[in-house]
């Protein structure tokens, strides 16, 4: 069996040789140091690595996070817009009812400047109303219980389920219906008997 020859260190001469062997010294060499010092560095680096993914997505969720704030802070504020217009105009409606009342009045006197002026207003807030996206609710045709309240339901030749009086007008402010039409539904008349 051969034997093949191990390494041997290298040597460092430590001055003057004494006899036949000289003084010779071998360092200590470190079993194997290079490998965990790159263990070391690996493990380091992998925790770098962790740490800036778990950075990252804290990044994309805050992110995230803040866009859904700002749309929410605008859908709240659109709402509140709304809101505070559909009041007004809530209150306001009476007011055109009052001047509608005030108009027919008028209409049966002489009183033509009394009328004159009431309509001036009528048109004017009317006009102020519609430019704040209030519109009126039809009330010809069908009854229809998304926009209009049944008060009353009076016989009539009309077709059945049609109106045939409106009592209150109604209103739209944009799709929103602010205050349905109050009107009289048609229903068939009966036969005297």
């Amino acid at each position: 069996m051969t034997t093949e020859p191990t390494a041997q260190p290298s040597v460092r001469d430590s001055g003057p040789v004494e006899g036949d062997g000289g003084n010779r010294e071998v360092p200590p060499v470190p079993p194997d140091a290079s490998e965990p010092a790159e263990d070391g560095l690996q493990a380091r680096l992998d925790a770098a690595e962790t740490e800036r993914d778990d950075y990252f997505d804290r990044l994309q969720r805050v992110t995230a996070d803040f866009e859904n704030y700002r749309k929410r802070a605008s859908r709240d504020q659109a709402a509140f817009a709304e809101r505070a217009t559909e009041r007004l105009v809530t209150e306001l409606l009476p007011v055109l009812d009052a001047l509608e009342g005030a108009l027919e009045a008028a209409g049966e006197h002489a009183e033509a400047k009394l009328e004159e002026g009431v309509r001036l207003v009528h048109r004017q807030l009317a006009d102020a109303l519609g430019k704040q996206g209030v519109a009126e609710i039809e009330t010809d045709g069908k009854f229809d219980p998304h926009v209009h309240e049944a008060v009353l339901s009076q016989p009539s030749e009309a077709e059945e389920g049609s109106i045939v009086n409106v009592l209150q007008k109604g209103y739209r402010l944009g799709e929103k219906v602010v205050r349905p039409a109050r009107v009289a539904v048609a229903t068939p008349v009966q036969p005297e008997v």
